[in-house]
Parts: structure tokens; C-alpha cells; sequence
């Protein structure tokens, strides 16, 4: 395996043992490789708990609640955008019950791209939702990743597990008494 990768998928599994949570996936363009990297790390079931491929638009919308208005028609943002995996987040939060998730959509190439969407275009989103609290925090981040479609994929993978540590660090930063014993929450 990787071993920035791994070390990623390892980091995040910490943080999330240590604030009592689980983490799920959706993704499309990287094909399950987060929730092999997490499954990767020994211990991982205490913290993982689902992951869905989601390939087609299809399934996005089957599976995840993705409103197929997004993939319908020359104004609709498509299946490459920060609205997909913000819906797709929120989607699989919803599906497995856990409170924190990953998720990704893109154009690995070689082909598919367009001049708005060129090849490595990829959208991450994350979300939280903790136990005993209303609010949902979600965020998005689009990229244009260079190089092949492993490198693509690969570099996906790494900023999602950056993503994830970045969001759990926030929550545990604000600090509230959501975390028992560790003084953390998010809100």
C-alpha cells in the first residue's frame, strides 16, 4: 500500500477512535480506494463502517438521494460538482447512520474531460453530523489534479483523508461538551 496513504487513512482513524466516531464513503472516481485505504489500517472496524461506489449517475441517485436534476440538461451542474458531492455526503451520512463522510466525483481520464471540466477536474465533499446535535457541517472543494488517471485517483484519495482530518480537527478544536472526556464538538 501507499504509505502517505496509509499514514492518512491511519491519522484519520485515530482522530476518529478519539472523538467516538465512524466514517463512511461515497465515490465514484476513485473506485472504493478510500475505503480500501481505511480498511487497510488494523483496527479500522471500530471506526469504519460503510462504503458505496457509486459510479454511474444512476446509482448516485438510487443509492445516495442525489436529485437527478442535477444530471439532467445543459444548467444543471452534473455529476462533477460541488452540489453532487455535497448531496452524495449527506446521502451516505443518511444511508449508514455514521456521523462523519467522504465523498468523491471526477474525471480521472485519459478521456471524458470538456473546457469547463478538463481530465483531473475532481469535487471531494465532507460532512459531520454528531450525535445529540441538529447541525450538519458539510464542505466541497473542487480540483484540477495533473498527470494520469492514477495519479489522479491517488491524489483524490490523499485530500480526501486530508479533508477528513482537516473537519475533525475543526470540530475538536471548537471544543464543546459534546465529546465526553475531551472537551471537543462542532457545531
Amino acid at each position: 500500500m501507499d504509505k502517505e496513504i496509509y499514514e492518512l487513512a491511519q491519522q484519520t482513524g485515530q482522530r476518529l477512535l478519539a472523538l467516538g466516531l465512524r466514517m463512511a464513503t461515497a465515490e465514484s472516481c476513485t473506485g472504493g480506494w478510500i475505503a480500501q485505504a481505511a480498511t487497510a489500517v488494523p483496527g479500522s472496524s471500530h471506526w469504519f463502517d460503510t462504503g458505496l461506489v457509486t459510479y454511474s449517475n444512476h446509482a448516485k441517485q438510487h443509492f445516495l438521494e442525489v436529485p437527478g436534476s442535477y444530471f439532467a440538461g445543459p444548467e444543471a451542474p452534473g455529476a462533477v460538482s460541488r452540489e453532487t458531492v455535497e448531496a452524495m455526503s449527506r446521502g451516505i451520512l443518511a444511508a449508514s447512520g455514521v456521523e462523519c463522510a467522504v465523498a468523491t466525483s471526477g474525471i480521472a481520464g485519459p478521456d471524458g474531460g470538456s473546457a469547463d471540466k478538463p481530465v483531473g477536474t475532481v469535487w471531494i465533499g465532507w460532512a459531520l453530523k454528531l450525535p445529540g446535535q441538529s447541525a450538519l457541517r458539510h464542505t466541497a472543494q473542487g480540483h484540477v489534479f495533473a498527470g494520469d488517471r492514477e495519479a489522479v485517483r491517488r491524489q483524490t484519495v490523499i485530500e480526501a483523508f486530508r479533508g477528513l482530518l482537516r473537519l475533525l480537527n475543526a470540530a475538536a478544536e471548537e471544543g464543546a461538551s459534546h465529546f465526553s472526556g475531551t472537551g471537543n464538538n462542532t457545531g
